[in-house]
């Protein structure tokens, strides 16, 4: 089945497609999703990003959902620029040169439905140039282990430096190392902007 695209896409949603692959899936659940790009598996990773950078992108995030089917393989591109501009056109030759590298492979054994997208309005901070690239703006971020007694902060990323984001969180300094970084992401502020010439 080709790629698929939503025509009534609502603000700031990531332009993505989609294909599928049918085949015998084994029955068991088991959800695996990566929230950083050092924990790619890689044998997915070697395979995923030569792909990507041959299109002239960079790979962002991989999402592996295995249990009911079909399961979900998301794929988060974006340009070298961090800027989050990849054309539908863009997502679809990686998904069609992507699809075509699994399959051959045979690298999932299931069922499966690919998905490549951007990385929309709340983009992930997966790699250390997603940090350097959100420092001035509002970040959600989660760590492995709770920091004095909590795991999710949210505030205005000050800084990135010697791999150490700085946050100001309710008025104070908060340093987390990105090692401990579990999951993150920008946290989009919506504008009168984003909805003039729109209608109800």
């Amino acid at each position: 089945m080709g790629p698929e695209e939503s025509s009534d896409r609502p603000i700031g949603a990531p332009r993505q497609v989609c294909r599928r692959k049918w085949a015998v899936s084994p029955l068991f659940l088991f959800v695996e999703a990566v929230s950083v790009y050092r924990d790619i598996p890689e044998d997915l990773r070697a395979l995923i990003e030569p792909v990507v950078d041959e299109a002239g992108f960079e790979l962002v995030d991989v999402q592996l959902a295995r249990g009911s089917k079909p399961w979900m393989l998301k794929i988060t591109i974006d340009t070298p620029e961090c800027d989050g501009r990849v054309s539908v056109d863009g997502c679809a030759t990686v998904s069609r040169e992507l699809g075509s590298q699994l399959d051959v492979a045979d690298a999932i054994k299931a069922n499966y439905r690919l998905e490549v997208s951007s990385p929309g309005l709340d983009r992930p901070l997966t790699r250390e140039k997603d940090f350097v690239s959100a420092c001035g703006r509002e970040v959600q971020i989660e760590t492995r282990q709770p920091i004095a007694g909590r795991r999710r902060f949210r505030g205005v990323l000050l800084r990135f430096e010697a791999d150490i984001a700085v946050m100001e969180v309710d008025g104070n300094e908060v340093g987390i190392s990105f090692a401990d970084v579990s999951k993150a992401k920008t946290v989009y502020q919506f504008s009168r902007d984003d909805f003039v010439g729109r209608t109800g």
